[in-house]
């Protein structure tokens, strides 16, 4: 907590703004895909290069930016890496093929590496644990505005002003988001002095962590599919323009946010009433587990109306979890290292999501979206059972010992 005992929900709220920028920056590509794809001749197998290299950065840096955001601290590890991705993304308004456009999404995931340890750093280490999982809910919960924000305000940008317009405004707008950062932030109190010190040291030999990471590698590439995938799916599918897209395509981001934000309230009412706060995380992480499968109804709706909604519900549990999975972290890992730990965890989905988007692209064009919306029903559950058995395991080495 912040050592004036004073919480500092504006710098909590410039972390929300953060986390919108990252994604109304990274969703920007996704809106205006069938116009790109068209204008540079790129098939579905071209598309998901592209989109891997930015998941490629973006994995390697979610570690390495978490290191160094544990390393400088929340207020300056923050402005460096939103400066980088701010840049990153006005880039893409000059680039005129498709290697050019892999390097700039690439160069956007360098720096968007970092934002969500950040946030997470930063809500942890500010709010006590009966705040915490709120605090880390707005904190987070601004990548559902951006994704919501990003259909029409793209679309309307594009349609108006040709589609690099909108990569230029992604760009000021991180600008002015930096200026207010470095006026209102606090200070970080938990910043780690070494980065080869003790924090990795404890961090290799916790058994705990390696199951961390296979539960994010499971459930990762199911969003990342949801961002990156879905306008093209809405485009193919259900033959939909980049109007009719930015019309539909932020109602199950708007669906996640509000998710987001308040499941994180509804975990901190148990801890608040005496429910030790893991199990808290674990009740509501087995509630949005066990309705995931409603994906694979998303791919099978006739309707563009049904379609959405069933996407919407996925998103909205998607909410739930990420913020009661969020939240499990802070509650198993000290502060120090919480952004490297949020970090590792990032890389781990990274991966899941890089090897799942290779697969996409060649399903896609062979077959078609629905043995992705399929597998993607399943995912959740899966990674709650590894997150279940290690936490298990936990709490009877705790009584034994």
């Amino acid at each position: 907590m912040n050592s004036s005992g004073r919480l500092p929900w504006g710098a909590c709220l410039l972390l929300f703004a953060a986390t919108a920028l990252s994604f109304l920056d990274r969703q920007a590509l996704s809106v205006l895909a069938p116009v790109i794809t068209r204008e540079f001749a790129m098939n579905s197998v071209a598309y998901s290069h592209v989109v891997f290299a930015f998941q490629l950065s973006y994995t390697i840096m979610f570690t390495a930016g978490g290191r160094v955001i544990d390393r400088l601290g929340t207020r300056l590890g923050m402005a460096m890496a939103l400066g980088i991705w701010s840049l990153a993304s006005a880039a893409h308004a000059l680039v005129t093929g498709v290697p050019g456009l892999a390097g700039a999404r690439f160069l956007l995931g360098f720096g968007e590496g970092g934002c969500f340890p950040g946030a997470t750093k930063g809500a942890t280490e500010w709010f006590p644990q009966d705040k915490r999982a709120l605090a880390i809910g707005v904190a987070n919960g601004g990548s559902a505005l951006g994704a919501v924000a990003a259909p029409p305000i793209i679309a309307l940008l594009a349609n108006r002003f040709g589609w690099r317009s909108a990569f230029v405004a992604t760009g000021l707008l991180g600008a002015g988001w930096l200026v207010a950062w470095l006026t209102i932030a606090p200070r970080s109190q938990a910043v780690s002095r070494r980065v080869d010190g003790p924090g990795w040291k404890l961090l290799a030999q916790d058994r705990r962590l390696p199951w961390i990471l296979l539960a994010r590698f499971l459930f990762d590439p199911v969003f990342y599919f949801y961002m990156f995938w879905i306008p093209q799916y809405l485009s193919v599918r259900h033959k939909l323009s980049v109007d009719a897209i930015g019309a539909y395509y932020w109602i199950p981001f708007l669906s996640l946010g509000i998710s987001q934000v308040f499941s994180g309230k509804l975990s901190d009412v148990l801890v608040a009433r005496g429910t030790p706060p893991v199990r808290s995380r674990l009740i509501w992480l087995g509630v949005a587990a066990a309705a995931t499968p409603v994906s694979w109804f998303a791919s099978q709706a006739s309707s563009i109306g049904w379609a959405i909604a069933l996407m919407a519900t996925l998103t909205f549990v998607h909410g739930i979890w990420i913020t009661n999975f969020l939240g499990l972290l802070g509650d198993l890992f000290p502060a120090t290292v919480i952004g490297t730990v949020t970090g590792l965890t990032g890389t781990a989905g990274g991966i899941g999501g890089m090897l799942s988007t290779l697969a996409v692209g060649a399903i896609v064009d062979r077959f078609s979206y629905a043995p992705v919306f399929a597998v993607s029903g399943i995912l959740y559950p899966l990674s709650f059972a590894v997150i279940l058995a290690f936490c298990r395991d936990s709490e009877r080495e705790a009584a034994s010992g």
